[in-house]
């Protein structure tokens, strides 16, 4: 799986480059076929405290799945994120199976 990280209007670290690789790949446990994930991050807002966006798209044969959340870090929105992709990846397999 090709994972490919945009930060817009900012530059990520390498730490939380490390971090959104480690992430993103545990989701190749719930689901193989994962083609490539792009993973966005912009700064919403500065003035407010949960200004941290982060979006995933997961490109899978025949579509595609995305989650973005709003927090106070990008760790803990990519940490959200990837839990809804879980989620999704493991209805998309039923669907694939009961056809």
């Amino acid at each position: 799986m090709e994972i490919r990280v945009q930060s817009i209007h900012f530059d990520a670290t390498e730490q939380l480059q490390a971090f959104i690789q480690k992430k993103v790949t545990k989701l190749e446990r719930f689901y193989e076929d994962i083609t490539r994930a792009e993973v966005s991050l912009k700064v919403t807002k500065p003035e407010t405290a949960a200004n941290k966006e982060a979006g995933i798209k997961l490109l899978v044969p025949n579509g595609e799945l995305y989650a973005s959340k709003v927090c106070d870090t990008f760790e803990e929105a990519i940490d959200l994120d990837v839990e809804a992709l879980e989620k999704q990846l493991i209805k998309y397999k039923e669907k694939l199976r009961s056809k």
